[in-house]
């Protein structure tokens, strides 16, 4: 079936369609292997939503939860009607797609579908309703690390919070690596946590493969799309274009600048000009973890001191440290002295190096030392590591009409909300 065979040119409704009858599902030897990553969550295929309908009209939409896709796709919380089901609903407006958009959004799709890991946010129910193509995925109450970090945690994480998402993370990318694949997008907004404490790793649209003519390459040489949003993220060797070309290294050093990025509340090079955070990269400047203030307490004094989310977290609950925290919007630098444990440093410094051949592998960094910890935690546990961020759950007035806005005129204009639960971009 084509891809633009779809309701927007024909306005016929477009039912869901089998991606396994085209490809071979080789992900079943990774699931066996992975499934215990995820015991807090019960079964790998816990999350698939194949049960439900392909009928829109079956959906209740309740909220809006984000935008994505260069603000054509709209993600809606929504209530299945027959079984009472809320699940995450992301519709596109395919009339606003160019030629582009429309082979980038049939790769997203084919992938979401094509993929089968606990820690990678995919769909295997996807349908069009009208001009809109709709893609179902489940409710990831938590939403992003991103918006816990602006909402909850605007000082940064815990130690043992952080080791619990670049864990699920490293379990996904493993899996994306040996299928080969390599993400180019891992950040904050891209690292989902759902209330039962599943990690996600989201953002598939960014990812490449390494694969051609039935021949695996060590080495890739294509620039992701709309990369300028991504550039903090990005390695020395993706940006720098050269004749060596990256690999799935490119992830771990992703990887790094997210760990500093939970850890601080803030972006590496996020304050930098595009041009000089690229000379800094390209000269080998890399970020490191701050065991000091950055200001003075003096000159802060009219902050209150917080302890959330700033400790070690190795054998205290984030709770304790968080009780004086009220939340705040902002991003204050925390003036609280920061006291990193060395498996973090080292952790943080083996994903930066410079060379790519000189950092671990997915499956290597995953049993790193640092990680050890992950093994310890409960369902209690980790819980009292989220404090005090609470799951979002149904809206208590819901909407008497099914969708939100009429579907074959668009979608509603997106309203810029610092209070977004999720980040697609």
């Amino acid at each position: 079936m084509s891809f633009l065979d779809c309701s927007c040119i024909s306005n016929t409704q477009v039912h869901s369609f089998s991606i396994e009858d085209h490809y071979e599902d080789v992900s079943q030897q990774h699931l066996s292997r992975d499934g215990s990553t995820c015991a807090l969550s019960g079964a790998a295929d816990s999350d698939d939503l194949a049960s439900l309908s392909a009928d829109a009209s079956h959906y209740q939409l309740l909220s809006e939860l984000g935008w994505g896709f260069n603000n054509l796709s709209q993600v809606c919380m929504a209530r299945h009607t027959p079984s009472g089901r809320l699940v995450a609903v992301k519709r596109t407006n395919l009339d606003r797609c160019t030629e582009d958009e429309l082979l980038q959004l049939l790769n997203e799709v084919l992938l979401c579908r094509l993929f089968r890991h606990p820690n990678l946010l995919t769909s295997r129910l996807v349908f069009g309703f009208c001009c809109q193509l709709w893609v179902l995925t489940p409710l990831v109450s938590y939403g992003s690390a991103d918006a816990l970090l602006r909402t909850y945690f605007p000082d940064g994480m815990s130690e043992s919070l952080i080791a619990y998402l670049l864990h699920g993370v490293l379990k996904g990318l493993e899996y994306l690596h040996e299928m080969g694949y390599v993400h180019r997008g891992v950040k904050a907004s891209h690292i989902l946590l759902s209330s039962e404490g599943r990690v996600y790793l989201s953002g598939l649209h960014s990812a490449y493969s390494l694969v051609r003519d039935g021949r695996r390459l060590q080495a890739v040489y294509d620039m992701p799309q709309h990369s300028p949003a991504l550039l903090p993220w990005l390695s020395p060797e993706l940006l720098r274009q050269d004749l060596h070309g990256y690999g799935v290294k490119s992830d771990i050093y992703s990887l790094g600048i997210v760990a500093c990025e939970l850890v601080s509340g803030r972006v590496p090079f996020q304050d930098m000009h595009p041009t000089l955070m690229l000379l800094q990269k390209l000269r080998g400047t890399h970020c490191c973890l701050l065991d000091v203030a950055p200001f003075p307490l003096g000159e802060m004094g009219g902050l209150k001191v917080s302890r959330s989310g700033v400790d070690s977290g190795i054998g205290e609950s984030v709770a304790t440290g968080s009780l004086t925290r009220a939340v705040v919007p902002d991003r204050p630098q925390s003036p609280t002295l920061k006291n990193h444990s060395a498996t973090f440093h080292n952790v943080v410094q083996l994903c930066l190096q410079q060379q790519p051949e000189r950092r671990p592998s997915a499956s290597a960094l995953s049993t790193h030392t640092f990680f050890r910890q992950v093994r310890r935690h409960t369902r209690d546990s980790f819980l009292s590591l989220m404090y005090p961020a609470i799951p979002f759950c149904s809206p208590p007035d819901t909407p008497t009409s099914h969708p939100l806005f009429p579907p074959c005129h668009g979608l509603a204009p997106r309203v810029d909300s610092q209070d977004g639960a999720w980040d697609f971009s």
